[in-house]
């Protein structure tokens, strides 16, 4: 009994060990994915800050990837897109949402104008 006693309180102990060893490592790869997301909004803002109304559609999805957000209308016969890219930090919810975005809208193609007031006038 007394070394039935033993190895189950060794194998706890062992097992104890295993689980704070797996904790350390996803808190790693949440700190790593939080640098991440932070990376890719400063970038996003980078090149946006860099932007000339009148560059094609195609070229900010190149220069800025696959968008969080998208919108398309038709409004006085003209094609309006709207792409949001997150540019600010709002809530640590793990979730982009638009108010943390920048908006860009394109007419027939081209890039319009951006930012909240731009969207808006919509």
């Amino acid at each position: 009994m007394i070394i039935r006693t033993l190895g189950l309180l060794a194998v706890t102990g062992l097992l104890t060990g295993c689980v704070v060893a797996i904790g350390d490592k996803d808190y790693e790869k949440l700190d790593g994915a939080d640098n991440q997301w932070r990376a890719t909004q400063q970038q996003n803002l980078a090149q946006i800050n860099q932007f000339q109304p009148g560059i094609a559609f195609n070229d900010v999805i190149s220069l800025l990837g696959t968008p969080d957000f998208t919108e398309f209308l038709v409004k006085d016969q003209q094609q309006v897109q709207v792409l949001f890219y997150r540019t600010q930090h709002k809530r640590s919810d793990g979730k982009t949402t638009k108010d943390e975005c920048t908006p860009l809208v394109f007419i027939n193609g081209q890039l319009h104008s951006w930012g909240d007031k731009a969207y808006q006038q919509l």
